[in-house]
Formats: structure tokens, sequence, C-alpha cells
């Protein structure tokens, strides 16, 4: 790795990445945030108290991609380590899905009187934390009633954004403005992570600390080598450009969420210009059979979540096979509040790894032909009635015939996730992997839009997709011509058409073949 990566990033010289500072110049917000950030906390701890007691037991988070994976991780991981926390907290739910059944079973599992919820969105125009609002602000004035309903209901954005301006409008509880140059998958340690935390009880000031330690480890006085950030930047890239691209993330159980996250990260900034490297998450253990020689580890331990026994879980036992593909970086924090320092270090490493490949890791220019689409079918039914589906196309068969080595196959689900579905794709997953000896991803729609959609419609193009869909029942949204199934089908159907257009191969099969 040239030692001046590291220094240029600090610099904020764009031309490490762009000859062009567009989404540059007012991106690099992050390398500061868990100084920043720390001015906040004091207010949100107040609020944070207010809410409890006003007997709040339920924050849902309406957003997508980087304003929702990685208050999900925080939420999650905090639940899977302490499973005895304190029960005066509320229970965040991350609401990030236009699947009818996903939004009723979550306005079924609340009380709308009790419940605060999270309008979050950088832009403040995107499109399912919108609509989901219309949703939700109706069910809340049908409780609370109309005067009344504004308190329920906090903004997240940009100032000046048209979320901003309708939190206003709408009498909002609050509105957190965040600083402008922090893009939003690099935005867990800003407001758009932090408010979320505050609420269920997180530890934000060790959540900082830990981040702005790593930070110091990776300052610009820091010899490259000794850079945590940067030697994980340089650790995935140089793997991805001698084909080892399949960069696997194994987690102890309590961090098994931080995949999202980081899947989120790697893919949008780094698949783009053919290039990339593909973050591998969740995989079924069956896997570690396959002694592919595309594949990069990278291991992220609880230190309290591993026995100190001769017998380690079931995950690291099957790990060990893995050593003879060394070397795999292997990360261990105390705490779940320590994710702060691996957000960071995650944060640098993929900056790092994009000045590497040669990519800009700020922007997402593939995903815009998908959100054209999805805007274009919407028109077309408002002006003629026709309404989107999702059609069967080739088989799984036909599509797994057709790879060649170096592929991966992207398993992208069009329905409610529930503990059956989860099931029912992990045993795809190992089947798969048992059968073809090739890696799988599992995104859920429309949630993997804004996460690995870029990586598969701009990425390289080793990636088999199979849009698994099924049957969407009516929801309407209040004031608008569509409801949710209609929106569903229309963002389905937009990435089908993305996809091909990038020719990629592909195949639609219905959820019912599965179960």
């Amino acid at each position: 790795m040239n030692p001046s990566v590291p220094t240029r990033i600090w610099d904020r010289d764009h031309t490490l990445w762009s000859e062009y500072p567009s989404e540059i110049s007012d991106r690099l917000g992050w390398l500061d945030a868990p100084l920043s950030m720390l001015p906040e906390l004091d207010a949100l701890d107040r609020f944070a108290r207010e809410t409890r007691a006003q007997g709040i037991a339920h924050v849902v988070l309406l957003g997508m991609g980087g304003s929702s994976l990685g208050p999900e991780v925080l939420g999650r991981c905090l639940a899977a380590s302490r499973p005895d926390a304190n029960p005066t907290f509320p229970e965040l739910i991350v609401l990030d899905s236009t699947i009818p059944a996903r939004i009723r079973t979550v306005a079924g599992s609340i009380d709308p009187a009790r419940t605060l919820f999270l309008v979050s969105s950088k832009s403040g125009t995107t499109i399912e934390p919108n609509m989901l609002y219309r949703y939700f602000r109706r069910i809340v004035e049908d409780a609370v009633g109309p005067e009344r309903a504004g308190n329920s209901f906090v903004a997240i954005t940009d100032a000046g954004t048209p979320l901003d301006e309708l939190a206003r409008q709408d009498r909002f509880r609050r509105v957190f403005r965040n600083p402008p140059d922090i893009g939003g998958r690099y935005s867990v340690l800003s407001l758009f992570g932090l408010v979320p935390a505050a609420l269920i009880g997180f530890d934000t000031r060790r959540l900082l600390q830990s981040a702005a330690d790593v930070r110091a480890a990776c300052g610009p006085d820091v010899p490259a080598s000794d850079n945590p950030g940067a030697s994980l930047g340089a650790f995935i890239a140089e793997n991805a450009l001698a084909g080892r691209d399949k960069l696997t993330i194994l987690t102890s159980p309590a961090l098994a969420s931080f995949g999202l996250w980081a899947e989120q990260l790697i893919a949008e900034s780094l698949g783009k210009s053919g290039r990339g490297a593909i973050p591998v998450a969740g995989e079924p253990p069956a896997f570690l059979h396959n002694r592919s020689s595309d594949r990069q580890f990278i291991h992220l331990n609880l230190a309290n979540d591993i026995p100190q026994t001769n017998n380690p879980p079931d995950y690291l036992a099957a790990n060990a096979p893995l050593s003879l593909l060394a070397p795999q970086p292997r990360f261990s924090i105390d705490d779940v509040a320590d994710l702060g320092g691996e957000f960071f270090r995650w944060q640098f490493a993929t900056a790092t790894a994009g000045a590497l490949l040669g990519v800009h890791p700020f922007d997402q220019p593939d995903v815009q032909r998908a959100k054209d689409f999805t805007e274009s079918a919407l028109r077309q039914f408002e002006e003629d009635g026709i309404a989107p589906e999702i059609e069967p196309q080739s088989s799984l068969t036909e599509l797994l015939d057709a790879a060649k080595p170096g592929d991966y196959l992207a398993i992208l689900a069009y329905t409610e996730q529930t503990p059956q579905t989860d099931a029912a794709l992990a045993d795809l997953r190992l089947a798969i992997a048992a059968e073809r000896g090739i890696p799988t991803t599992l995104g859920y729609g429309p949630r993997y839009l804004h996460s690995t959609g870029q990586l598969h419609k701009g990425g390289p193009n080793n990636v088999l997709v199979l849009v698994v869909g099924e049957r969407q029942d009516p929801l309407p949204i209040p004031h608008t011509p569509y409801d949710f199934a209609i929106l569903a089908n229309a963002q389905a159907s937009a990435d089908i058409a993305a996809l091909q257009a990038a020719d990629r191969r592909l195949a639609v099969i219905p959820l019912s073949s599965l179960i």
C-alpha cells in the first residue's frame, strides 16, 4: 500500500479517489464524528429520559440503508449481548420495508399512543420512509387525535431538506439536524445512529470513546503499516485485486448483525466501475467446506461470547480449517459499546480500499437507475391503472448451470422476513453451498436496494441474481394514488429491469417453490 494514502485521507484530498470533488469534499465528516458528536450526548440523554418518563414502549425507526442499518445493528447487538437488560428502555423496531405484511406486523405489535416514530432520511426525499410516515401518521391520529399526533414523531435529517420542512409543518416533537458532510452509510456515529441508540439505553459515550480511540490509531501521524483502518483496507483491496473478492465476515453470535452494516458499507462503497469486494455475511456454516480460492476472511469477536475452553462455539470450530487460507484479520471487542471503534475502523478501511481499487467510495451511481425505473412504473400505474407485477423468469437450476468459476449467487427476497422465510432461504444457501460450491448472499427487498443493490449492478459481473417474490396484499397509503403492494412490486420489477440492463444473469421464482 502507498504509505501516503492515510495521510491524503486526513488531508481530505479528493484526488485520491476522483479528479472531481463532488460527493467527496462534502462527505468526509465521518472522520471527525467521534469527536464532533460528543457535545450532542447530554441533550440526547435528556431526550431519552423524557421519553421513558412518558411511558414510551417502542421506538419505530422509519428509514432505509444508512439511516437504518447502523441503528438496527446497535439494537440487535445490545439485545443479544444483554438479554436481561433494563426493561424500562423502549424496544427499537427498524422498519425498512414496503412489503405490506411486514408493515402490518409492525403496526400490530405496537400501541401507537406509546410509540415514538423516528423518520430518518439524510435527503428527506427517500420514498420508503416518506410513505411509511403517511401510513403511521394516520394510525397515530386515529389513536390520539390530529392535534396531538405530531408529538409522536421525530425527524433525523439534514437541515433544509423536505423532511425538515415537513416536520415543521406537521409539528413533529423534535427535529435532529445532522451535519451535512456525513453520507448515509458513514453515518452510524452521527445523529442517525446516536438518537435511536440513546433512546434504547445504549452507552453512547463509550460508543464514541471507542471510535475516538481507533480514530487516533488511524491518525495522519501513524505509519500506514500500524494504522488499523488502513491495514484492513489494504487487506481487502489487495485480496480483491488478486481474485479473492468474496469478503467473508465471520462473527461471534452476539455480533452476527454487524454483517448487515458492513455488507452495506462495503458493497455500496466499492461495488462500481466493474470492480469491488463482495461482502458475504450470515452464510450458513456448511460453506466452510468450500475451499474455493476466491475468498478472504475477516473475524470479529465479542470477548465474553467466546468460552475460554477447549470446546469453542460451533462457528469457531467450523472455521478451524480456514487457517489454511491465512492470513485472516481477527478483531475482538470487550463490550458491544466498543462497536464504535469497529465502525470507524471499517469506514477508514473502506475509504482506503476505494483508493487502492480505483473507485469512488462515497457515491452510488448505479442506484439511481432502479429509482428511475420505479418512478416510471408508478407513473404508468397512475396513468393507465396497470399495476406492476413480478413475473417468473427462467429457473434456479438454469441460473446455477450458468455459473462460472469466481461467481456467487445473490438471493433477493421480496417477502416479509419471518423465521419461516429465514429458515427456507438458509436451507437454500446450504444446498447451493453443498451442491455447487459457490458463495451466496441474501438480501430482503427493498432494503437491499439501499445496500448491495449498487454492487449487483455496478460491481464485477460475477453475480447470479435470484429474485424470490410472492403475492402482495393491498395496503393503502393515505393521500397516495398507489398502495404499498404496488410500490413494492414497482421496486422489484424496476430492479429486475436495471439488472437486465446491466447484463446480469437472472432468475425470478415464487417463494412458494421454496417453502
